[in-house]
């Protein structure tokens, strides 16, 4: 790591204000049924960030619908509290993967590296198939926005290996 790269993450917030969006119209349709579900992947992603100290303001569950995404994510932008924000669920290629589409419009910049990093990373777990991810992120607002995929293996990944290392790194940066 650069000394430059080392001073930048000592000088970023250690802690954060996290929203959590689980994009999956199945896990929405039986928690209206329902009213509960199961959602590994949203325990993960809330137990990860807990773990390492930082607060979950909400999590919720909502249909892979683009409208839907596109309000949650104007929410994110439009409060004081967020410091950032992971939209899991919806980055396939299916007809119903509408989360990359409703949330990258509202980027200020791109953070294709979070991408490529974790495509290169799932490859090395899962080969080929890594190619299918569309996972991405990006910074507005002052905020990082994380756009995952909803297995609780590539959660596990993107959390371990790219959010925790780099999120408070990527807030510091984008509201300068």
């Amino acid at each position: 790591m650069s000394e430059s790269t080392r001073k930048h993450k000592a000088e970023a917030p250690k802690k954060l204000r996290f929203a959590i969006f689980i994009c999956s119209s199945s896990r929405y349709q039986q928690l209206k049924k329902d009213g509960e579900v199961q959602d590994a992947s949203g325990d993960l992603i809330e137990s990860l960030l807990k773990r390492d100290g930082h607060t979950i303001l909400f999590r919720k569950i909502i249909p892979d619908d683009k409208a839907l995404i596109e309000q949650s994510m104007r929410s994110v932008l439009g409060s004081n509290d967020v410091d950032a924000a992971v939209f899991c669920g919806g980055t396939g290629i299916t007809s119903s993967d509408v989360t990359i589409e409703a949330v990258t419009p509202f980027f200020e910049k791109i953070l294709h590296g979070f991408g490529e990093i974790f495509r290169r990373l799932s490859y090395d777990e899962i080969g080929s198939s890594a190619v299918l991810s569309r996972a991405i992120a990006g910074v507005a607002n002052g905020k990082a926005i994380f756009c995952i995929p909803g297995s609780p293996n590539a959660a596990r990944l993107c959390l371990e290996r790219l959010i925790l290392p780099e999120a408070g790194h990527i807030v510091k940066h984008a509201r300068e």
